[in-house]
This record gives structure tokens, C-alpha cells and sequence, in this order.
């Protein structure tokens, strides 16, 4: 895999080295990219990338896990969210490779949308 995957998942955890270790073995998946926040592991068709909650959240607003799928314009997707009853969450990030901001589904699942840079 060259570069960060389009879609796969978000694991939150407070133990990432221990859940790392759990998805590898079981899954035979490559170690991607580690730092002190996450471990990115995958193969060529998926990514799970293991992130430390970035905060504290409440356990009734939290997903442990969440998809990350790839938007040609967040600008664009936060607009049709809403739209489609789902809701533009605040707050946008990024990264030399690409922006990203959140976005909740109907049923208030979260979704990491992702726009590259090119």
C-alpha cells in the first residue's frame, strides 16, 4: 500500500499497542505507520487505523469504532449531509495528504469523510 488508504476504520482505544497486536495476528494485517496517538495497520484492500480517544466523550455520544470513507469535496458532503438526515459535525483537520472532518449518519453513528489533496 503507497499512502493513506480511502476508506476503512477508526478504533478508538486506550490500549492501541494491545489492539494493534490483536488485528495483526488475527488478521494477518501489516503495521503501517505507528506514532504515540495511533497505529495504522492494513494490507492493500483495507486499513484500520487504532487511535487514542481524542478527548473525553461521554460514553452516550461515542463510537468506539467509525468508517472513514473518501469525499471528492467535504465542503460539498457536509452540505448533502444534512439533506439526507444525517449532521455536519464541527470541526475539519488536516494533513499534507488530506483534510477531514466528521459527519453523523441518521441513527447518530459517526463518520470520518476524508477529501485528498491530490
Amino acid at each position: 500500500m503507497s499512502g493513506p488508504q480511502k476508506s476503512g476504520v477508526i478504533v478508538y482505544s486506550n490500549n492501541i499497542k494491545r489492539l494493534s497486536d490483536f488485528y495483526t495476528g488475527m488478521f494477518n494485517l501489516t503495521l503501517l505507520r505507528e506514532t504515540d496517538d495511533f497505529i495504522s495497520v492494513g494490507d492493500s484492500d483495507f486499513n484500520i487505523v487504532i487511535h487514542t480517544p481524542p478527548i473525553e466523550i461521554p460514553e452516550h455520544h461515542f463510537n468506539t469504532v467509525k468508517i472513514f470513507l473518501t469525499v471528492e469535496s467535504l465542503e460539498e458532503a457536509r452540505g448533502r449531509v444534512e439533506k439526507l438526515g444525517g449532521e455536519a459535525l464541527a470541526g475539519e483537520w488536516s494533513n499534507p495528504v488530506f483534510s477531514v472532518c466528521n459527519i453523523s449518519d441518521p441513527d447518530g453513528n459517526h463518520i470520518q469523510i476524508r477529501e485528498f489533496k491530490l
